[in-house]
């Protein structure tokens, strides 16, 4: 049997995979240990207590507070992803353009989005709609509008990016056999791009997810405003309680996302052939993006 090196570090010898073996060995019991200090100081502030856990056991809980939460949770997660990929999408390849009154403008929006925080750009959004559109309950599509400005300039990168990580030589192969600029973006550079932006724009979307909980901020009806701040209300002393049942509730969203993503760029990569290496979720700055970002 022959051992592959890896290109990052020497592959460990027999001590070398002992002592990982015992640091692994002895990191695992520091993490028991916390989570048993944890546990046990929970009994004695008595939030282990059946009565705090009764409520999630009942239908009300889920039908009242904890499932319009995530309907609403996932509605602008939903609708910020789609969005937020159509936004990237077209910003991303205006980025690559020829024309230099296309790709500077580009390049301008995205940098000035993804530079503004995004509770930031929410709050700008709640506060000025009224006064533009009248009065109204604007929650839902400044969330929305928040999150397709500001994760949408972060996958334009990621497109300009995964764009650019194709071998040169394959565009200029088929502007040598008479296609146009748009028939190679559409025909060579796209489809492998796809396969190559999917971990990164994967990373991205479980960012967004997450991102929907600053809802919680302008009132609106999401799973951390329904479940942290309206479910105690009706039963009092329940608040660390809801916590942790929403935070598993949402680590379970972005587990099941990623493990989707991942079955899909496996798929993915069995059909369609790519000379360019995946990207990681790592940021590229720079108004003028014409050339290629770094390794």
């Amino acid at each position: 049997m022959t051992v592959q090196a890896s290109v990052l570090f020497d592959t460990p010898g027999r001590r070398g995979r002992l002592r990982n073996h015992l640091v692994t060995a002895v990191a695992a019991l520091v993490l028991l240990a916390v989570l048993a200090w944890v546990v046990l100081k929970l009994k004695d502030k008595g939030q282990l207590n059946p009565d705090l856990w009764a409520p999630f056991f009942t239908a009300d809980t889920w039908v009242n507070f904890i499932i319009p939460g995530l309907q609403g949770t996932l509605t602008a997660a939903v609708l910020g992803a789609v969005f937020a990929l159509l936004f990237g999408s077209v910003f991303g390849i205006a980025r690559l353009s020829d024309h230099r009154w296309v790709r500077i403008p580009a390049g301008a929006v995205v940098e000035l989005f993804r530079a503004i925080p995004l509770l930031l750009l929410i709050f700008f959004i709640w506060f000025l709609s009224p006064n533009l559109f009248g009065g109204g309950d604007y929650a839902l599509f400044a969330i929305v509008l928040g999150l397709t400005l500001y994760n949408g300039s972060v996958l334009a990168e990621v497109v300009r990016a995964g764009i650019n990580a194709i071998p040169r030589g394959q565009s200029e192969a088929a502007y040598a056999i008479g296609l146009r600029k748009s028939g190679v973006m559409r025909l060579i550079l796209l489809p492998q791009g796809i396969t190559t932006m999917m971990p990164a724009v994967v990373s991205q979307l479980v960012v967004l997810l997450k991102d929907t909980a600053l809802g919680y901020f302008i009132v609106y009806v999401d799973l951390l405003n329904m479940g942290f701040k309206n479910l105690p209300s009706v039963y009092p002393g329940t608040k660390l309680v809801s916590a942790i049942v929403i935070g598993v509730i949402y680590i379970a969203m972005a587990m099941a996302l990623s493990s989707f993503a991942t079955w899909l760029e496996k798929r993915s990569r069995r059909s369609r052939k790519s000379s360019a290496k995946p990207l990681e979720p790592v940021a590229f700055v720079g108004v003028d993006g014409g050339g290629a970002p770094p390794p």
